[in-house]
């Protein structure tokens, strides 16, 4: 394992980012927010600006205005509503939202269903549709799904159940017979924001249905207050972030709003309870820990039990409650953390066979990985560590109940994960059973005895859409940062300059450092104490689950890629450098 692991290392490089194409090199340096801004294509300092007045307006969305007046009549006929979810953060938030809203405009007959993983797989099934046709939906909402559910759209139209589909993923070349579908991304939609997720779809249509509840004078007539859909934003922030869809203007303002009233604890319980079991302080929530300590807690439901669990937890009003069902999801999310580790280890020994079967690596453009032990709802997180350590597009595969593959894929830029799918689709036929997804994220299923043949397949699709330099992870850079800029004052400034997140990525800095002082501590993370180049100032360092490998005892001088963070420790604060990179220096 180690051959493998030292092999790729040495491959990355740190790269900076270059001035926007018609911005000429300026002779004066920068501020260093508006230089970071820069970098990531923000020219205009109104694309800072994240009040709600700024949204998009939901009258873009294609048939969110049609799906305002099926839900308005709905709710007129006070028929049965039936949210068919997804068992992710963003199906969980979906769902949680659209029970909230509906309910708050006056729906007294609606209730959720989410597929468990582990006996119907995915979206609309057939098979779910059954299921929900013993509740006597008037109508079903799918959240987060839908837009590939060719068959359960078909046999739930066959029961005399109509459907509206909110979803953001991407169709295939046919679409659902819904009565309704909202998704940015079907054809003819002109929605600007393509990077919705799920709870953010469903957030716009509850904008456009009380615009036409208040149109008819529903909320008067009900005796109702018409709800303000801002209260819910929590939710929105939570999905969007935990869906890692690219965080682009539309929905910086979505999850910045929600942060907002996170922190200021207006929020509801469940986020509330799951903040408290990680850890974090509320107060100084940013979307980063929404990525990595909310969000996988509220997703241990659903890879390893039910997410009606952690919807359940988003539902509730009650603190005391809330706070169970969190510690529950927090000792889920423990065990898988043990189980994804013990997959990790094996999916390394086997890709260290890969590797030298094929030629040292030379061959190897696309992994699949399977192992009949490997849990159904861990290998997409599998799949993403792995393609973190190896830098190429790897799916991760686990036996089904009735013996098929189910897999996971995750990509790296340049590859759409999708599209490379529906190429071994087009070329294969026989291979896949069904498949969907993302840019950089997907599902598939297919025979185990296809599992030899998809792997060749995969790979070669990838080997022809990747070149070698494409292989190389990049660590892009926002440059090295001054002496007065390596402070507490701009750690915070960066903090709050946010949402950072996908597409928008968190300032990362590049320096020479020299090590003052080094120790372990917690047996897995590095301790430093660094002094920048040319300078006698030093500031901490921490390099988090540190490998020895990076970090040769002989060296002492480092050129280092870091975050510029704020250390809080026994009520003091401090500047602390988040190592992510380390390359020794001669």
């Amino acid at each position: 394992m180690a051959v493998l692991e030292a092999m790729l290392k040495s491959e990355r490089q740190i790269q900076r980012y270059e001035q926007p194409e018609g911005h000429p090199d300026l002779t004066e340096p920068l501020p260093l927010l508006e230089r970071i801004y820069r970098h990531r294509g923000v020219l205009d300092g109104s694309e800072c600006v994240y009040s709600l007045d700024r949204l998009l307006p939901a009258g873009k969305l294609l048939h969110v205005e049609r799906a305002a007046v099926v839900l308005a009549n709905t709710l007129a006929e006070q028929s049965r509503i039936l949210i068919v979810g997804d068992f992710d953060a963003d199906g969980a938030t979906s769902t949680a939202l659209a029970l909230r809203g509906l309910r708050a405009m006056g729906a007294r007959h609606v209730d959720f269903l989410v597929p468990n993983r582990f006996e119907y797989g995915y979206g609309l099934t057939p098979e779910i549709v059954e299921v929900a046709s013993e509740l006597q939906p008037d109508l079903i909402i799918t959240v987060d799904n839908g837009i590939s559910s060719i068959d359960g759209v078909r046999a739930a139209n066959s029961l005399g159940i109509q459907v509206l589909v909110t979803d953001h993923h991407l169709p295939g070349g046919e679409l659902p017979d819904a009565y309704v579908i909202v998704n940015p991304n079907q054809p003819g939609d002109e929605f600007e924001s393509k990077s919705l997720a799920g709870v953010g779809v469903m957030f716009y249509v509850l904008a456009a249905l009380r615009k036409e509840l208040t149109a008819r004078s529903w909320f008067e007539e009900q005796r109702l207050v018409a709800p303000n859909l801002a209260q819910w934003l929590d939710l929105v922030a939570l999905g969007t972030v935990a869906d890692v869809v690219p965080l682009d203007y539309n929905n910086r303002i979505l999850v910045e709003q929600g942060l907002r009233r996170i922190r200021q604890k207006e929020c509801v319980p469940g986020i509330t309870a799951l903040i408290q079991v990680s850890g974090r302080r509320q107060e100084s929530l940013t979307a980063s820990d929404l990525g990595f300590a909310v969000g996988p807690r509220l997703n241990a439901a659903g890879r390893l039990d039910d997410m009606s669990i952690g919807i359940d937890c988003l539902l509730t009003d009650d603190s005391s409650e809330a706070r169970s069902v969190a510690e529950e999801l927090d000792r889920l999310n423990r065990e898988r953390r043990d189980i994804e580790q013990q997959m990790k280890e094996e999916a390394l020994l086997s890709l260290e066979g890969l590797w030298k079967d094929w030629d040292a690596g030379q061959g190897m453009f696309g992994v699949s990985l399977y192992d009949e032990h490997w849990h159904q709802g861990v290998v997409g997180i599998l799949a993403s560590r792995v393609k973190e350590q190896i830098h190429r597009p790897v799916i991760a595969f686990a036996r089904d109940d009735q013996g098929d593959l189910k897999g996971s894929a995750r990509s790296i830029p340049g590859l759409h994960i999708r599209d490379a799918l529906d190429l071994v689709a087009t070329r294969h036929p026989e291979l896949l059973s069904r498949f969907g997804g993302h840019a950089m994220a997907a599902g598939l299923s297919l025979k185990l005895e296809h599992f030899s043949a998809f792997a060749q397949a995969f790979n070669e699709v990838v080997r022809e859409s990747l070149g070698e330099d494409e292989l190389k992870p990049i660590i892009w850079s926002d440059g090295g940062l001054q002496r007065d800029e390596m402070s507490l004052h701009a750690a915070k400034s960066l903090r709050q300059a946010g949402p950072w997140g996908q597409g928008f990525p968190e300032p990362l800095f590049d320096d020479e450092f020299e090590i003052v002082q080094r120790r372990v501590v917690g047996e897995r993370h590095l301790k430093l104490v660094l002094k920048p180049s040319e300078s006698e100032d030093q500031v901490d360092g921490i390099a988090f689950f540190y490998d020895p490998l990076d970090w040769p005892e002989m060296k002492n001088r480092f050129q280092l890629a870091y975050r510029l963070s704020v250390n809080e420790y026994q009520g003091r604060e401090s500047v602390q450098l988040i190592i992510e990179y380390a390359r020794a220096l001669d």
